[in-house]
């Protein structure tokens, strides 16, 4: 394992802090799944790929991560706040006419299916709530058996006025203290069951519209939806573990209604590390079905949107998304895509062009190998620094132009020394492929392209030979608007992406 020190932002304590896992090696990381009763949207996707780099940055550096990631499959209601309304997965069922189950696997495996196409490694585990019922009601009956849970007609409350009174982590999380909470909360149905406005369900009576229900000592019914993460995530990582990840709009009332449930059941609080991605906007608004602005993956790997002008290749958005770190706005227009999508060309064919070079024992300059050096190690000081992948990304740009430096001298390299040539493979090797999870875009058969453009810049160099000029012209002017940029030279005609 690499010795470094890793910073993470922790949202818990708004600071950066060197990460030091519970039980070095092994790593324990939980994040929040998609609720299954949809196609996942891509302010889901900018998460799960967040913290596929966070895991893969993890695995790089010899730790063994346990990454555990949920399906929400129960408990989500329509109107989350006012805990009322149907289940959002049964109401889709009773709409398409469906068994709740069918509707989950459904989604289920598009979600799988996107996440494949992005290149994000699957988790370690992936559990579901409706798979840990008897945990979940078991973690309730610790909660009401240390007194920071009540019944009232039949379903479950967590008493977080008495919470908030013996602990005073209530609130931290998301910066909200108890006034906030009593001034903010309206008169919501289901309120004349509760003792405190602020009280929260961690386990509800099923009202007859409810498909989905179980036996529990307190009634037939359901888990709260904050209930389930506190249960997976300690049931596979133990009840102190070290990163819990999410969208920064699940920081209140979700995560902080976590640390309550777990600090009740087990009084302690189970996590060290909170990460939270920011939120997606387009063209400077906020995504959202209701604007008229919301782009599923699938419509935009396809380009049939009202949105974006043309498609985009999943590579190109994972791509995109490294651009802006993690914990800032993103957002997504043409015009920023599309330099995206000729960025990620370069930084692609620069790798390639590296791959070509060949390296030749000679003179040394001393102060061109330091400053590849320097630059292979700013790769890591970026990544520790809290996974800017917008940095790493600028100093590997910064390298493309000298590996193309090098192709413009012959592609032999003799000014740095073989140590640090195939260190500068390595780290592109491993920053492109194994951290950023970067591929060639989908389709692009390489020795398929490579042969066909090689046969256009042979029939374009036989009609110059012949002074064939308006055929050679065409093919240029042709490869331009496909954006493919031909380069003469004294060892013969090359192409690249623009």
């Amino acid at each position: 394992m690499q010795n470094t020190d890793l910073k993470i932002f922790n949202t818990l304590t708004r600071t950066k802090e060197v990460f030091k896992p519970v039980n070095p090696p092994f790593v324990g990381m939980y994040v929040c799944g998609p609720t299954v009763y949809n196609h996942v949207h891509l302010g889901n996707c900018r998460t799960f790929i967040s913290f596929d780099i966070v895991y893969r940055y993890l695995l790089h550096l010899g730790y063994k991560v346990r990454y555990v990631r949920n399906i929400t499959d129960v408990g989500h209601l329509v109107n989350e706040e006012e805990m009322t309304g149907e289940d959002r997965i049964g109401k889709m069922a009773r709409i398409e006419k469906l068994e709740p189950m069918e509707i989950v696997q459904r989604y289920t495996n598009g979600f799988h299916d996107v996440m494949k196409q992005f290149n994000a490694l699957p988790p370690s585990i992936e559990p579901t709530a409706t798979g840990h019922i008897v945990e979940q009601i078991n973690m309730v009956q610790a909660i009401l058996d240390n007194g920071y849970g009540y019944v009232s007609n039949g379903s479950v409350y967590f008493d977080t006025l008495k919470y908030a009174k013996n602990h005073k982590e209530f609130g931290r999380l998301s910066g909200k203290i108890m006034d906030d909470l009593q001034v903010e909360t309206r008169d919501l149905k289901g309120q004349s069951e509760k003792r405190h406005p602020a009280d929260f369900a961690i386990w509800m009576k099923a009202q007859p519209e409810h498909i989905m229900r179980w036996n529990s000592p307190w009634s037939v019914g359901f888990p709260g939806w904050h209930l389930e993460c506190s249960v997976m995530s300690t049931r596979y990582l133990g009840d102190k573990f070290d990163i819990h990840g999410g969208g920064m709009d699940l920081q209140f009332p979700h995560h902080e209604n976590e640390i309550a449930q777990n600090i009740g059941a087990c009084g302690h609080a189970p996590v060290n590390y909170w990460m939270h991605t920011n939120m997606l906007t387009v063209n400077g608004t906020k995504m959202s079905k209701s604007l008229n602005n919301s782009v599923l993956p699938g419509e935009m790997f396809t380009g049939e949107n009202d949105v974006l002008a043309k498609a985009y290749d999943p590579m190109v958005v994972r791509f995109f998304m490294l651009q802006t770190h993690y914990s800032s706005t993103l957002d997504f227009s043409d015009e920023a895509l599309q330099a995206g999508e000729k960025g990620f060309r370069r930084l692609m064919e620069g790798y390639k062009t590296l791959q070509s070079l060949q390296h030749k024992n000679g003179k040394v300059e001393e102060s061109e190998d330091q400053a590849v050096t320097e630059e292979c190690q700013a790769c890591y000081e970026h990544m520790n620094d809290d996974f800017s992948t917008p940095q790493a990304l600028a100093v590997l740009f910064g390298l493309v132009t000298r590996v193309n430096t090098y192709k413009d001298k012959g592609g032999v390299v003799s000014s740095i020394s073989k140590e640090t040539f195939d260190r500068l493979n390595k780290v592109f090797r491993d920053f492109i492929e194994d951290i950023f999870g970067l591929k060639e875009e989908e389709g692009a058969d390489e020795e398929v392209v490579d042969g066909l453009m090689q046969l256009i810049i042979d029939i374009r160099q036989s009609s110059r030979e012949k002074k064939d000029w308006d055929t050679s012209d065409k093919i240029r002017a042709v490869l331009k608007e496909l954006e493919i940029q031909l380069k003469d030279g004294k060892d013969g005609t090359s192409w690249t992406k623009a």
